[in-house]
């Protein structure tokens, strides 16, 4: 297999691995009259259904993909009391973390199947990240995988390349497997009769199955299976692109990315992070030009997020904002709610300073002739300007800046949707995750 090869196989295992967090049922609540139990029971005779997840690996790797698909069944009365905010999985330090929405709708079967299909997509992962650490470390199986056609464990691969290695039998012996499992424990008997994941397997070393023992090892279980799904999915990268299931990056020579490896803003941990492959055409012009636009709007929301703060701190100016309309500073609301106080003389003098400061340092001129942010103005109080100081300068301004990008965005959201600049979330009563009475 080619290391194009590879690499295609590796993105194709992280778009198949994307059900694990967000696989749905597809089944919606329908309102009624009927009331459920606490945290919103449902009535019985729902079920849809899906093909049993399907187990793919050898004795160095393994991944899954479940295919789900629905049937119809006779649709089913709820309430929802509470939402999920207690529910199975939701640990710190995020808490319930729905970022789709999936569960705003408030449906418990559909939320207990993703939860189910989350702990099996993790236990899978577990054996894949496995999979690839033991080969490595205990070395292999001695004799044949395969007598009839002289395939020793020795002669698989370690990693994606084994895929193209495992015959036939292999892969429908461990297709079975998957569906023996899931037929014996009886199929989504964990969401509609017990919990989600709970198998109905009683390990023989684990004496103490009370309900609270119970749940702490689902918890503890969902935590390590979603650090596997993101193990995997890191090994299949990093074994795609650079033909290795170890593989060092120096490995991969044939990156785009290399070419901008040193350049202004590549800081760690992270290095140079480009997901989107935005640089992989090597365009040095459209790189320094992304980067010089980071760098201005890291600027805009550094003063963004000082605007936020100092208003809470220090107050407002005295006097009048504009003494035509008697608009004073103090009739200005922090944060959002400003938008629309802002006179129009007011944003056509932002917009005019912001045309001057691109204007007179030449537009284009920090890409084309200086270093991307680098407007040629050189504050009073910095007299050392020597290249090195100002790159270091330039590196500091773009790691505040991009915590200020972040800092800004969630500033507008907690105040969007808790009404103040600096809200509590205790605020936000109209949270589809809270609990609603119907």
């Amino acid at each position: 297999m080619s290391r194009a090869q590879t690499a295609a196989v590796a993105a194709a295992a992280a778009a198949a691995a994307a059900p694990a967090f967000l696989a749905t049922s597809g089944v919606k609540a329908v309102a009624s009259g009927h009331s459920a139990q606490l945290r919103g029971s449902q009535t019985a005779g729902s079920a849809s259904l899906s093909a049993p997840a399907a187990l793919l690996g050898s004795a160095s790797a393994l991944l899954a993909a479940q295919i789900c698909g629905k049937v119809g069944k006779p649709r089913r009365s709820m309430t929802v009391v509470t939402a999920f905010e207690n529910e199975l999985g939701v640990q710190a330090p995020l808490g319930f973390w729905d970022p789709l929405g999936l569960s705003k709708d408030g449906d418990v079967y559909s939320f207990k199947r993703r939860r189910s299909v989350e702990i099996k997509h993790g236990r899978i992962c577990m054996l894949a990240t496995m999979g690839y650490i033991t080969p490595e470390i205990a070395g292999k199986f001695p004799g044949y995988l395969d007598p009839t056609i002289k395939l020793k464990f020795e002669d698989i691969p370690n990693g994606l390349a084994a895929i193209s290695k495992v015959p036939l039998a292999g892969w429908i012996q461990m297709i079975a497997y998957a569906g023996f499992c899931e037929i014996s424990a009886g199929y989504d008997a964990d969401v509609n009769k017990r919990t989600p994941g709970d198998m109905g397997w009683k390990p023989p070393l684990f004496g103490n199955n009370s309900p609270e023992m119970k749940q702490r090892r689902l918890n503890v279980e969902i935590a390590n299976g979603r650090l596997s799904m993101m193990a995997i999915i890191g090994m299949f990268f990093q074994d795609g692109l650079t033909g290795q299931a170890w593989g060092d990056w120096a490995n991969y020579t044939d990156s785009p990315l290399r070419a901008f490896e040193n350049e202004l803003g590549v800081q760690a941990p992270l290095g140079f992070w480009d997901p989107l492959g935005l640089s992989k055409d090597g365009d040095v012009y459209s790189f320094k030009r992304r980067r010089s636009v980071e760098i201005k709007h890291g600027r805009i929301c550094m003063l963004a997020t000082m605007g936020y703060i100092t208003p809470e701190i220090a107050g407002k100016f005295p006097g009048y904002l504009d003494p035509t309309i008697k608009l004073k500073f103090e009739d200005i609301p922090n944060g959002l709610a400003a938008i629309s106080k802002v006179p129009l003389a007011g944003w056509i003098q932002m917009i005019a300073y912001a045309g001057f400061c691109e204007i007179s340092a030449g537009y284009d001129a920090d890409v084309n002739k200086r270093t991307p942010g680098d407007m040629g103005w050189k504050p009073p109080l910095f007299g050392n300007n020597a290249p090195e100081m100002k790159q270091r300068r330039l590196n500091v301004e773009i790691a505040n800046g991009r915590l200020a990008m972040m800092a800004i965005i969630g500033m507008f959201f907690q105040d969007g949707l808790t009404g103040q600049a600096w809200g509590d979330w205790a605020n936000y009563t109209d949270s589809p995750l809270r609990a609603k009475v119907a």
